[in-house]
């Protein structure tokens, strides 16, 4: 039975890496129920900029700057290029530098661009501001990173597809704030249309900034302190318990062999940490501590601490089975959402022209806002089956949304829907598969290369980005035949996640992440 307590008392935590085993989302007060609330709000506010431009640019702003459907299209697909090439590099900075520093980088240097949208006059200054705010939505891979480090496996699920999903509601609250706070410009302060929406954009920015600002102030890198100093920390909390040994040391690798003593074991097991037994140091424990098992409490330590990365060894990584499909599996999910996003209002106007510009914006909105309850749903039952099949039950999940989603995206497509009830069921019911896919795809990533996790969230998060171009392109040429595409990227949907199906979800002989 659920335990509404856990929403907000101190949770219990991993005795080896402090990872809370409990999410206090309602206590901000609590240091895992803060870093949740600026995971996903960090991210929120970073989505809603991200996005802050289609809801004003089909009609708006491509009449100021005259703008043709291609240019819009164009300017679509240039805002995720950037953000593809962002998460690629925002993952191996996780591992060097931290995701809390990561974050707040991402947050801080998008919103320059953001604060210069006023400034555009024609499109090639659009498709290069555009390029530029893509910087925003690279801040989901630290979003991801971050709120692993703080919450164990039984809930990283849970966990990562709160704060993505609430995350990703800022693409859906863009479609509501930025048309209200552009009406509320011309109606009520009497600007015209031409500076209105140039005023805008100082909305998300203050806000970004803000935010970027007070995570660095009220949230620490690590459950045990500076990011710098995770291993060490490790290193005493397994000695506090009866266990010590040697691990990586900061200037270490991913594949480094540990500095360990002539006792200590030796093998391919001990490539990050040699152990012996102790008397613990500190035999009554630390407060609020789960009981975990030796043997565990070594596996964790040995495969889950984050090592910094080089090239060289991070191709292994990137290039196996395992993060293939990951990265195929989000490829399908969110760069379906991320190419749906960006033209649903364009689309219900060409069914629904009554609908206009807000009528239509207001129900594109929803898609996104969806992900408030969709894509935590996802994860939830990944941790929920889990518990039952262990991590062939998280992989298997992905799939089966998946198929459900290609069959949603291909009933819309074939039947182009010009009543509003058909249509808004048919997302809707699109949407519950389609962002719980999301959810359940990072409820795998953890498990995925654990000692290298902000590398394989890098991949996973880019790869979705690469979708969402790919998925772009095929609008882009395929002008207003909204419905042809949808089928095409359900069709593509099926055929990819049964091609990786057959695939181990972890590395055969991986210590960790099980």
């Amino acid at each position: 039975m659920i335990d509404p307590t856990l929403l907000w008392r101190a949770p219990d935590v991993n005795p080896v890496n402090r990872k809370a085993r409990s999410i206090p989302g309602l206590n901000p007060l609590n240091v895992y129920g803060r870093v949740f609330f600026f995971s996903w709000f960090g991210f929120l506010i970073a989505f809603w900029s991200w996005y802050a431009f289609p809801p004003l640019l089909s009609q708006t702003i491509a009449k100021d700057l005259g703008l043709s459907q291609s240019d819009v299209a164009n300017s679509n697909i240039v805002a995720l290029v950037a953000t593809l090439c962002v998460r690629l590099v925002a993952g191996p900075c996780c591992d060097r530098f931290g995701p809390r520093w990561t974050f707040a980088g991402c947050l801080l240097l998008g919103s320059i661009p953001t604060a210069l949208a006023g400034a555009v006059v024609n499109v090639e200054g659009l498709l290069a501001l555009r390029f530029f705010i893509g910087i925003l939505g690279g801040s989901f891979v630290p979003c991801q990173v971050w709120s692993t480090g703080f919450f164990d496996k039984n809930v990283v699920g849970t966990a990562n597809a709160l704060t993505g999903g609430f995350g990703n509601a800022g693409g859906g609250i863009t479609y509501f704030l930025m048309p209200a706070v552009f009406d509320s410009l011309v109606q009520d302060r009497g600007l015209t249309p031409h500076v209105a929406w140039r005023v805008t954009f100082i909305v998300p920015f203050i806000c970004i900034v803000a935010t970027a600002v007070a995570m660095l102030i009220c949230c620490p890198d690590t459950p045990t302190g500076k990011w710098s100093e995770r291993h060490l920390a490790v290193q005493q909390n397994l000695a506090s318990h009866g266990i010590s040994g040697a691990i990586v040391d900061v200037p270490g690798e991913l594949t480094d062999k540990a500095t360990t003593g002539s006792d200590s074991p030796s093998g391919s097991d001990e490539k990050k940490l040699g152990f012996e037994a102790v008397e613990p140091k500190q035999p009554g424990g630390f407060a609020h501590e789960a009981h975990v098992g030796e043997q565990q409490m070594l596996d964790t330590a040995r495969g889950e601490v984050v090592v910094k990365p080089s090239f060289r060894e991070a191709l292994p990584v990137i290039f196996s089975a395992q993060t293939l499909v990951l990265a195929g599996g989000y490829f399908c999910s969110f760069g379906a959402e991320l190419a749906i996003n960006s033209i649903l209002g364009s689309y219900y106007v060409k069914n629904f022209p009554y609908l206009k510009q807000r009528g239509s914006g207001n129900w594109a909105a929803m898609f996104g806002l969806l992900n408030v309850v969709f894509r935590p749903l996802g994860g939830v039952l990944s941790d929920l089956i889990y518990k039952r099949t262990g991590v062939w039950g998280k992989k298997a999940l992905i799939h089966g949304v998946a198929l459900f989603t290609g069959v949603f995206l291909i009933a819309i497509g074939l039947t182009d829907p010009h009543s509003q009830n058909k249509m808004f069921g048919l997302v809707a019911g699109m949407a519950f598969f389609l962002e719980a896919g999301n959810g359940a795809n990072f409820g795998l990533v953890p498990h995925v290369h654990p000692h290298a996790n902000g590398i394989v969230s890098g991949c996973t998060g880019a790869s979705g980005n690469l979708g969402g171009i790919v998925f772009a392109i095929i609008f882009r040429y395929n002008h207003k035949d909204y419905a042809r595409v949808f089928w095409i990227i359900g069709v593509m949907t099926i055929a990819i996640n049964l091609s990786l199906s057959w695939i181990r979800p972890i590395p055969k002989g991986q210590i960790g992440g099980r």
